[in-house]
């Protein structure tokens, strides 16, 4: 009688055995089958994520177009009126693209972030300036969004030097 006891606990537990290897096969199948699908995931996330980059600029360009056009039409025409119309189409397309003029006023606070200043200068006898204020725009900037693209080039004011001090320096 104890042959038969044993017999059947064998069984169950070599039956117990085979299903907990069956299991084990099944979460190893199914945990590949995840990893392949993440690893496919993460490739097709590279795949359009260098599209993007590659093509981000897509928009902007097409609005270009129409500027080259009107540029090489100009030119062939030799007619001033095309080139203004040029100018306001690119004004357009940059607006559109959200870039914008940095074009600091005379007299405007000097900011080193929005502005690179190319020369200092001091106030002619008579008139005051004050100190680290625009005096003129050599060429523009331009902000796409808040960043900035190109500084603006700017004349800077300066204090009046101290004769004394400069002959001090000789």
């Amino acid at each position: 009688m104890q042959e038969e006891t044993v017999q059947p606990q064998q069984k169950s537990l070599e039956e117990l055995l085979s299903e907990a290897q069956a299991k084990m096969e099944e979460q190893r199948e199914a945990m590949l089958r995840a990893v392949a699908d993440a690893d496919n995931a993460r490739k097709r996330a590279q795949t359009e994520a260098a599209a993007g980059q590659k093509y981000a600029i897509e928009r902007f360009a097409e609005s270009l177009l129409p500027v080259m056009d009107s540029l090489q039409a100009a030119l062939q025409s030799k007619d001033v009126s095309g080139v203004e119309l040029t100018l306001r189409q690119l004004q357009s397309a940059l607006e559109k693209a959200s870039i914008r003029e940095i074009d600091p006023k005379p007299g405007e606070r000097f900011d080193p972030h929005r502005h690179q200043a190319m020369a200092a200068v001091e106030a002619p006898p008579g008139e005051t300036r004050e100190p680290n204020t625009v005096v003129e725009v050599m060429q523009k900037g331009y902000l796409l969004h808040d960043r900035v693209l190109r500084p603006a080039l700017v004349t800077v004011a300066k204090t009046a030097s101290d004769p004394i001090s400069d002959k001090d320096l000789d």
